[in-house]
């Protein structure tokens, strides 16, 4: 046996996807003596999210099995970790509140252990029950479904665990940014407008982020970095305003660093030629 040998790999799962093959069975049922251990999702970081496009968050996780099952045979056994919100059972059974996994490979490193990775599902889309409302903005749970299969192809046991790890999920937030006038005569006045907008899962349109407070940032021609030049906050439209004063050729952008239930916006920068 070859250590680092891929043991499985699981084909992409739209949705909660016919929870037969996904979902763990009762509570009540017996132990299955899986161990999986060393889940990490996102690397750690939160989930942003907007209104159409599909995410994808990494995954990797760490699988020892029971006496009499061995990652050489990949068929015998089942082990993901998933994100659910409320009751565990009724997430993994019904798919509400239920993120599973896109798809994952598993890599043995012994004959009883083996290193996982690949990545969940969220699909925004209207016909999909991932994000479908504003209130997922939240911290998820993390689920473990287990399963041992005997040798004929039917199922053995299966159970479901909960682990203390979380996962953030959070609305996109995007801003715009528009410097004016261009060119300017150094010494005289430059205005930045924009305008800071954020996911609404329940309708998938972004709306006006009101009453948010976001940092205008400039970088001068051949500069690496940005610097903060002032703060504003957005108007019941989501707009934002600033006045600043023309002193070298450079680059005006707006950044909202996010908070609780959504995500981090830095528009793209406008170059403003000083003459």
């Amino acid at each position: 046996m070859k250590t680092g040998r891929r043991t499985v790999a699981v084909a992409t799962f739209v949705g909660a996807l016919g929870l037969s093959a996904l979902s763990a069975p009762a509570a009540q049922a017996a132990d299955t003596g899986i161990t999986v251990s060393d889940i990490v999702i996102n690397k750690g970081k939160p989930i942003v999210v907007g209104t159409s496009q599909v995410v994808e968050p990494s995954i990797s996780f760490r699988v020892a099995l029971p006496s009499g099952y061995s990652t050489a045979d990949p068929s015998r056994y089942d082990a993901y970790p998933f994100l659910y919100r409320g009751s565990i059972a009724t997430a993994a059974d019904t798919g509400e509140n239920y993120i599973g996994p896109g798809s994952y490979t598993c890599y043995e490193t012994d004959a009883k252990h083996a290193r996982c990775e690949g990545s969940l599902y969220i699909d925004p889309h209207p016909s999909r029950d991932h994000v479908d409302s504003n209130s997922d903005a939240t911290t998820w749970k993390v689920g473990v479904s287990l399963k041992l299969w005997k040798a004929d192809g039917g199922l053995k046991t299966g159970e479901l665990e909960t682990r203390s790890t979380t996962a953030q999920l959070k609305r996109a937030a995007k801003a715009t940014t528009d410097a004016s006038p261009e060119p300017v005569t150094k010494g005289k006045s430059i205005t930045v407008t924009g305008k800071l907008t954020r996911a609404n899962w329940s309708t998938k349109k972004y709306d006006a982020y009101s009453g948010r407070t976001v940092s205008l940032q400039y970088r001068a021609k051949g500069a690496d970095s940005y610097q903060t030049l002032k703060k504003a906050t957005t108007s019941s439209t989501g707009a934002l305003k600033a006045t600043v004063t023309a002193s070298a050729d450079g680059y005006y952008r707006w950044v909202y660093y996010g908070n609780s239930t959504t995500g981090v916006a830095t528009s793209a920068a406008d170059y403003v030629d000083v003459r």
